[in-house]
C-alpha cells in the first residue's frame, strides 16, 4: 500500500487529492500573512481575507489542477474539469471580485459623512501578478505532494 492511500473493503482512496488543496490554502495563507507583514512593518491580522499576494483561490485549483496532470495526465477529462474551474475562478478573481472592491470603495467615500455606515471592505480582487504567484504556489506544493505520496 502507498503512503496517502488507504484500503477498505476492495477500494482505495487516495489522500492526496484531499490533501493538496488544503497544503496549497495553507502555504499560501502563510506566505500573504508574511508578505503582508513584513510589507506593514507589523503583524498583518487585519490584512488576512479575500486579495493579496499571493491568491489562495488560485494557489487551491492550480494545485489540484496540476496534481491531477502529475497523476493522470494532461489527456485526462479530470484535468479538463480542472483547468476550467481553475480559469473560472481565476477570472472571478480577476474581473468580478476587483469591480467589487472598486464598488466598496466608491460607497465608502460617499458613506464618509454617514454616522451609521460601516467601512466595506475595500480589497477583493487580485492583480494578475497575485494570481500568478499564487498558481506557481499551487504547481509548488502539488509537485511536492507527489514526490512525498508519488
Amino acid at each position: 500500500m502507498r503512503l496517502g492511500t488507504m484500503a477498505d473493503a476492495g477500494m482505495i482512496m487516495d489522500f492526496s487529492y484531499a490533501l493538496t488543496p488544503f497544503l496549497a490554502w495553507l502555504t499560501a495563507g502563510i506566505m500573504k500573512f508574511t508578505y503582508n507583514s513584513i510589507k506593514a512593518k507589523q503583524l498583518a491580522f487585519g490584512l488576512i481575507g479575500y486579495g493579496g499576494l499571493p491568491s489562495n483561490h488560485s494557489a487551491i485549483v492550480s494545485s489540484m489542477a496540476a496534481l491531477i496532470a502529475f497523476k493522470e495526465g494532461i489527456d485526462h477529462p479530470a484535468f479538463g474539469v480542472a483547468i476550467t474551474l481553475a480559469f473560472i475562478v481565476m477570472l472571478d478573481a480577476n474581473s468580478l471580485r476587483h469591480q467589487v472592491g472598486k464598488h466598496a470603495a466608491a460607497i465608502n467615500k460617499l458613506a464618509a459623512s454617514s454616522k451609521d455606515h460601516s467601512i466595506l471592505r475595500e480589497r477583493m480582487g487580485h492583480t494578475r501578478i497575485e494570481i500568478a504567484a499564487g498558481i506557481l504556489v499551487g504547481i509548488a506544493v502539488s509537485a511536492g505532494v507527489q514526490a512525498v505520496f508519488g
